[in-house]
């Protein structure tokens, strides 16, 4: 008879899997690894997980849930668009740092090809893709951004920037890759916030993004040359 795992022997067989997933690869990843982390014997496993595959959709469905538990604490009633985008980008960072373990498994699974890689991409990409547009498309419906705006098109590259910047906090090469363009950036957040805030108004055409504080002295300074030009 198997004897059922304790909570803390299940949550323990999840976080080694995930640890082995996103340092290792899916393909790389050993079941015997796994076992020595969480302090189980590879019979155990296989006794609850028929393979290898069985483990990572359960880590998979592991993390989805948690994904959505932070872009609803993040967004849930907040009407605002640029307020919502700044929590969700806030959100991701934070969350990346705190739990880089998950978003080295999400590059893992990225590398997955053909039919696994349409079934991953639904499964972790969907809830996301959903509220995203849905924010859009109501942001639209207020006038608040650009009328010809396809909300599904902007939701999808808006999450390309939230997953670049989820990579760029979890995973060594984009942290890596973070510092070749903005040496130092990672521990000054709040530039990098107002940074992507700052491209994401411009893209949608919210508020008086053309005269965003960053760009006005340049601005300004010309004007004044210029009309002090012509004035002499």
């Amino acid at each position: 008879m198997l004897k059922k795992l304790t909570e803390e022997q299940q949550q323990a067989i999840l976080d080694s899997a995930i640890d082995e997933f996103g340092q290792n690869g899916l393909e790389r990843a050993q079941i015997g690894s796994i076992a020595r982390k969480a302090g189980l014997s590879v019979g155990v496993i296989y006794k609850y997980y028929r393979n290898k595959e069985a483990l990572i959709d359960t880590c998979l469905r592991h993390s989805v849930d948690i994904l959505k538990k932070v872009l609803s604490e993040a967004v849930g009633g907040e009407a605002d668009l640029m307020k919502a985008c700044e929590k969700l980008i806030r959100a991701c960072i934070s969350f990346s740092r705190e739990e880089p373990r998950y978003i080295e498994m999400y590059h893992a699974v990225t590398m997955k090809r053909g039919a696994e890689a349409a079934r991953y991409a639904d499964e972790i990409e969907g809830p996301a893709s959903v509220i995203y547009t849905r924010l859009l498309e109501e942001a639209r419906a207020r006038g608040e951004v650009r009328g010809d705006l396809d909300p599904a098109a902007f939701a999808m590259f808006f999450d390309n920037l939230l997953m670049m910047t989820h990579f760029a906090y979890g995973v060594d090469y984009y942290r890596e890759r973070l510092g070749l363009y903005k040496p130092g950036s990672a521990e000054r957040e709040e530039e990098l916030v107002s940074q992507l805030m700052l491209f994401v108004r411009g893209a949608l055409g919210a508020g008086d993004a053309g005269t965003a504080a960053a760009g006005e002295p340049s601005g300004t300074a010309g004007r004044g040359e210029a009309e002090g030009g012509s004035a002499e």
